[in-house]
């Protein structure tokens, strides 16, 4: 019984490798540098919950398997920005509040992203980044990013669902 706290849970580990994936690709430099995303936590939660959203797409039309891995990565991701938020120092009556602004924030940008790739619209992919993503950012800075998304997303939707639950995803580096 008491053995089994120190087991490797299995079933979790292809969900920490596909938010690890997520995490990695939201750190590229370009986007920071380059690309006119702010270097601050809000622009890296913003960067997680973009790439986030590209997995949630990819997903959800997939087997009720894919709907439950969906969830357990989104409970990792939220898992993970209260730990950050804590260590931060935010209070804890503060922290649920934050999260559910953080929610709020990530269920929105997901709801446009969405409306704006189904239609394969460049210009509402732009708009809708630089409304929540970019601070200030030039057109050019927006443009870029988004058709850094538009491939990401055609990227994805290439990969089998089957490999992504199993803790597989790819995405190209962005230049």
């Amino acid at each position: 019984m008491i053995l089994s706290l120190f087991r490797k849970n299995t079933a979790t580990e292809p969900v920490y490798a596909v938010y690890n994936s997520i995490v990695a690709q939201s750190r590229q430099p370009v986007f920071y540098a380059e690309w006119g995303v702010p270097d601050t936590v809000t622009g890296r939660f913003d960067m997680i919950s973009l790439h986030m959203a590209l997995l949630f797409r990819r997903l959800r039309h997939g087997p009720e398997g894919a709907r439950a891995f969906s969830q357990a990565v989104f409970d990792l991701f939220f898992k993970d920005m209260d730990r950050s938020l804590r260590e931060m120092g935010v209070g804890d009556l503060s922290v649920p509040k934050k999260i559910q602004k953080m929610g709020n924030i990530f269920f929105g940008l997901l709801a446009a992203l969405n409306e704006a790739l189904d239609r394969g619209d460049a210009g509402a992919v732009a708009a809708v980044l630089a409304r929540n993503v970019l601070d200030e950012a030039g057109d050019a800075d927006a443009a870029a990013l988004a058709a850094y998304v538009m491939a990401r997303d055609a990227e994805l939707a290439g990969q089998a669902v089957e490999a992504i639950t199993g803790g597989t995803v790819r995405f190209e580096a962005a230049a």
